[in-house]
């Protein structure tokens, strides 16, 4: 019942911090309503009007406008228009290199509020809805963490969905109201460690030992690309997005150097806290079957399993930035046919630069978690309890 009570307090506390952070970083908005379309609505198209409608709304022109229009009835799904129907279109801009499917009669899509008063229609297509597709995924891996994790699994729920709200509900607010971005990624990550390893894992000795190594590796890696910006001379354009960023306020720019730091930590931390917790779970499980084993043997058992971990880690890293970017990747790498000049453009020298330094920040977790471990699990005081938090 104890373990009970602490576990929602930890919960509500999270929360409450959530929404502290929240509120102070959106104390002073600067960056606001910065895209130009509309608030959407989710519509179902009944059926399709005028697959041509370019050629009737445009007769004399509409060879030279370069896009086909599509006149639909739609029926609104959600808002004060649920139910109600009304003609809309969807534009196609033929210089487009890949080209948009026409709508179809049981389509479900967003539209927003047409800003061409050249057509005669209140509402123009804006996208198919893709998110209902993403809901019943998102069910189905929440199901199975449920039915194989049971506690665990509703534990790592909660943990991913605080995560996600400090990451969209924090952090995000505070870049755009141009908070610290260096504090506040740090800050992030920080919470992040903490609040998921007692979630998922309590308040036990192996959190503890976790949480230290998770933390260490952070800072690690955060110096590390603080120092290398002194020798890189990087500036933050690393692809157009950045551009888009700079532009969103031109008189007053966000800050995209830290922008590409906090993306770095920010990427690396959930690498860094899977290190420090398999080092951390394995060794409590070890000391749990081998109760007279000391404390420089925790340590030497933690830096032999950090070998073996280390290496699938560093692959993952690279692999998961070069996933992400695989089309800029590729782009560069065919524009660039000199070696010397592929590998000092700023996008890749970023992407190698977020490796590296994940990568120490996880060699770094590796010993210290091990040696916090021995520490704490190699004192022959109150076994008991040692075993208790461990299991």
């Amino acid at each position: 019942m104890k373990q009970k009570i602490i576990y929602v307090l930890t919960v509500v506390l999270c929360v409450l911090l959530l929404f502290a952070g929240r509120k102070f970083a959106t104390r002073n908005p600067a960056v606001e309503n910065a895209g130009t379309v509309s608030v959407s609505e989710k519509v179902k198209v009944v059926k399709v009007i005028d697959p041509e409608y370019e050629k009737t709304a445009f007769p004399d022109d509409w060879e030279m406008r370069g896009e086909s229009i599509v006149l639909f009835e739609g029926e609104f799904m959600n808002g004060y228009k649920k139910g109600e129907k009304e003609l809309m279109v969807q534009r196609v801009d033929d210089l487009y290199a890949v080209e948009m499917r026409p709508v179809g009669a049981g389509d479900k899509i967003a539209v927003y509020r047409n800003p061409d008063d050249q057509i005669d229609v209140n509402y123009m297509f804006a996208e198919f809805n893709r998110v209902t597709v993403l809901w019943w995924l998102i069910g189905g891996f929440m199901f199975l963490l449920l039915l194989f994790g049971r506690k665990k699994g509703l534990s790592t729920i909660i943990s991913l969905g605080l995560t996600i709200g400090a990451i969209f509900l924090v952090f995000v607010p505070a870049v755009l109201s141009y908070c610290n971005i260096y504090l506040w990624s740090l800050m992030t990550c920080v919470y992040i460690i903490f609040m998921t390893l007692l979630i998922v894992n309590g308040y036990t000795r192996k959190s503890l030992a976790a949480i230290i190594g998770c933390v260490g590796g952070v800072i690690v890696t955060g110096s590390l690309v603080k120092f290398c910006d002194l020798f890189l001379h990087t500036t933050g354009l690393v692809d157009e997005d950045a551009l888009y960023l700079m532009m969103l306020n031109p008189e007053n720019p966000l800050d995209i150097k830290a922008v590409v730091f906090a993306a770095i930590i920010i990427g690396a931390v959930g690498a860094v806290m899977d290190v420090a917790m398999d080092i951390a779970s394995a060794l409590a499980e070890l000391k749990s079957q081998v109760p007279d084993i000391s404390a420089t043997q925790i340590v030497k058992s933690g830096f032999t399993i950090g070998r073996d971990i280390i290496g699938t880690m560093a692959n993952t890293l690279i692999l998961a930035y070069i996933g992400s970017s695989l089309s800029c990747t590729l782009l560069m790498v065919a524009g660039n046919p000199s070696l010397l000049l592929l590998f000092n453009t700023e996008m890749i020298v970023v992407e190698l630069l977020q490796t590296i330094a994940g990568s120490f920040g996880m060699l770094l977790t590796i010993p210290l978690t091990s040696v916090v471990c021995g520490v704490l699990y190699g004192s022959k005081n109150d076994d008991k309890k040692v075993y208790k938090d461990m299991a």
